[in-house]
C-alpha cells in the first residue's frame, strides 16, 4: 500500500501557486507543478472561510481519501495543491470526488487507458 507524500513547506506551496498550471470550479482549485521526483506530493489548503475546525477537518479528510483512491490513476512526478473553496463545506463526498476528477482531467493528470 502506497503512502501519500505530503507537501508541507510554504515555499513549495507558493511555487505551485506562482508557476504551476491551475484549474478551478465552484468547490475546488487545483494547482499542479512538476517536482522532478517519481512520486506525487499532495498539499491541502482549507481556509477558515470554509467553516470551523470540524468542518475544515472533514473536508481535508475527504480530499485526502479522494486522492488516495485515485492515486494509481495519476501520472507521477508532480506537486498537487488542492484549495477547498467555501462550497466544499456543503458538498458531499461524491460531489467533491467528481469535482477533483474533472479538474485533474482538465490538467491532464490522469493516465490514459493504454499507458502505465
Amino acid at each position: 500500500m502506497k503512502k501519500t507524500v505530503s507537501l508541507k513547506e510554504n515555499h513549495l506551496f507558493r511555487r505551485a501557486y506562482n508557476r504551476g498550471k491551475t484549474a478551478a470550479d465552484s468547490r475546488l482549485a487545483l494547482y499542479v507543478r512538476g517536482n522532478g521526483r517519481r512520486e506525487n506530493r499532495l498539499g491541502l489548503t482549507v481556509s477558515t472561510k470554509v467553516g470551523h475546525a470540524v468542518v475544515r477537518n472533514r473536508v481535508r479528510r475527504r480530499l485526502r481519501e479522494i486522492y488516495r483512491l485515485h492515486e494509481d490513476q495519476m501520472a507521477g512526478g508532480r506537486d498537487l495543491v488542492v484549495v477547498a473553496r467555501t462550497r466544499a463545506a456543503s458538498s458531499d463526498y461524491h460531489q467533491l470526488e467528481k469535482s477533483f476528477l474533472k479538474l485533474a482531467d482538465k490538467l491532464e493528470l490522469l493516465k490514459k487507458e493504454g499507458s502505465k
